[in-house]
């Protein structure tokens, strides 16, 4: 049986907050197979970005393991290449065009070749933006600006994406197209999505749904098949 792209066992993480400690996450177990889509939902302030964060090794917790393909590393180095993460608020570098900005995940480790441009233009491409590569992330809608946050993402082909409220910022026409684009693009390449959402249609087009209640994870057993794009 192959290893999961991730797992989690047991995390717990908490907060000091004047002269006592408020827990967040209470005993997080989590697994995520290579290919697979798993949505989490929570109230404001349940802990979602805070678990998010902790899934991808920029921050540790308190108790618990954590296992990415079967590995505790979590060096910045392993992480370029094992994940990726698509935020809510898209991160662009505002000097830098659409195609750099994809380009921008490659270069962190190391020198870009041709074969790094040739990869950043198709990815572009895939994501509907062939021509929009020379735009500045000002001469680009919402909607455009989070397809080039999501080929970012998969410029190193990582074996587990993460997105943190991909849609918040945008319409329901463009966070429809992004969420659609997520979800066809992991399963074309069999890389494993975590999407925090708060949104109960999006969580359904997933195949596992929980909820992140009182610090810990409630899996959804809805009776309903998956939303297709």
């Amino acid at each position: 049986m192959n290893e999961p792209a991730l797992s989690a066992h047991g995390v717990r993480k908490s907060y000091p907050s004047g002269d006592r400690r408020i827990e967040v996450l209470r005993g997080i177990d989590l697994a995520v197979e290579a290919g697979t889509s798993v949505s989490i939902r929570g109230e404001s302030g349940s802990g979602k970005s805070t678990l998010l964060h902790l899934l991808a090794g920029l921050d540790a917790p308190d108790a618990g393991t954590l296992h990415w393909g079967g590995s505790p590393d979590t060096g910045p180095a392993r992480r370029a290449d094992f994940l990726g993460m698509v935020f809510q608020s898209f991160y662009l570098i505002p000097e830098l065009d659409a195609h750099a900005n994809v380009l921008m995940a490659r270069r962190i480790q190391g020198g870009i070749g041709p074969a790094a441009r040739a990869r950043a233009k198709d990815l572009l491409a895939r994501v509907g933006l062939s021509e929009r590569g020379h735009h500045l992330p000002t001469q680009l809608s919402g909607g455009e600006r989070q397809r080039v946050a999501v080929a970012r993402a998969l410029m190193n082909s990582p074996r587990l994406l993460l997105a943190d409220e991909p849609t918040g910022n945008l319409d329901e026409g463009s966070g429809d197209a992004v969420i659609d684009l997520l979800l066809g693009l992991c399963r074309e390449t069999g890389t494993a999505l975590v999407l925090v959402t708060h949104n109960a249609a999006y969580a359904r087009k997933t195949g596992r749904q929980f909820l992140l209640r009182e610090g810990q994870l409630h899996e959804v057993l809805d009776s309903q098949p998956p939303v297709t794009g």
